[in-house]
């Protein structure tokens, strides 16, 4: 996500916060918060709320002092009013609305972000953002892979054959620079995957690749070591080629910040969220 649209989309959710200067606490309703995180149907967006509540109950936090339900009076055409059922949220409700959003909605993940940070200062959104975007680049990484080492194992692939064809993919995408050479330059130690300090753009790539190679070796039903070798060898290069139109070589991206302390960070950072978001006022 672009600065510019996340700078959009930030003012939209200033403008309909609350404030109670008794209590010193932020507040959303969540009719005001729907449309902004993409939903068109009150039914939908009532039961991801009711699953927010239900991770707050689970996190030993008292429900009430972050969600209650409210009556509303609204316009329904020709003068008419009726009533509706609505929520007062905590900053914290609506972080966990957002975490039991659809994640498919870029909506949402502005909303965890905006949500998880005391101050909203636009750079720390933007920070938290680009973390979620790669952390999500990682997941489908490692799913991709998953599911090519399950089409190779069907092949009469071993294990130790997999390790040899994502190496070959490696080198392949990499400007022939081995996955270990890597993991050298990029100063990544031990049995850590080089992914997780890999820059979300570099993930998305090797993601890449090996989707077109689960693909074709789905499609074309490749059999053995060696075909699929190629397969994913010739996926890699094309990706690389595909990069180095746009003045991009891999090998030289420097590296991100180890993907496991951001995420031991962020958790951190979320166990602050409830105590300051403070509690609802006791009336509206």
């Amino acid at each position: 996500m672009d600065k510019k649209r996340i700078s959009q989309i930030k003012e939209q959710f200033d403008l309909v916060v609350y404030n109670d200067e008794s209590k010193k606490v932020e507040f959303w309703y969540a009719r005001d918060l729907m449309k902004l995180l993409g939903y068109e149907r009150w039914e939908n967006f009532e039961k991801t709320i009711c699953r927010a509540m239900e991770s707050c109950e689970t996190s030993g936090i008292e429900i009430t002092n972050h969600f209650r339900e409210v009556t509303k009076m609204v316009e329904i055409g020709s003068g008419a009013r009726r009533t509706v059922r609505d929520y007062m949220l905590t900053r914290y409700a609506c972080y966990l609305i957002a975490q039991n959003g659809d994640p498919k909605k870029e909506e949402i993940a502005f909303a965890q972000s905006y949500f998880a940070v005391q101050t909203r200062k636009q750079e720390i959104i933007e920070e938290r953002i680009a973390f979620i975007e790669r952390t999500e680049a990682r997941g489908r990484l490692r799913e991709a892979e998953k599911r090519l080492s399950q089409n190779i194992y069907e092949r009469g692939v071993d294990d130790a054959g997999f390790g040899r064809i994502r190496s070959r993919g490696d080198q392949a995408l990499f400007g022939g620079h081995t996955t270990m050479e890597m993991k050298a330059r990029l100063g990544v130690k031990g049995n850590r995957p080089l992914a997780d300090f890999l820059p979300t753009l570099t993930i998305a790539a090797k993601n890449l690749a090996t989707e077109m190679t689960n693909y074709n070796v789905e499609e074309k039903d490749l059999q053995g070591e060696g075909n699929i070798t190629s397969e994913h060898v010739q996926n890699n290069m094309s990706v690389r080629a595909m990069l180095g139109q746009r003045g991009i070589k891999p090998e030289e991206l420097p590296p991100s910040e180890d993907i496991k302390k951001l995420e031991r960070r962020v958790k951190a950072q979320e166990k602050r969220i409830a105590i300051q978001a403070g509690k609802l006022p006791d009336s509206e």
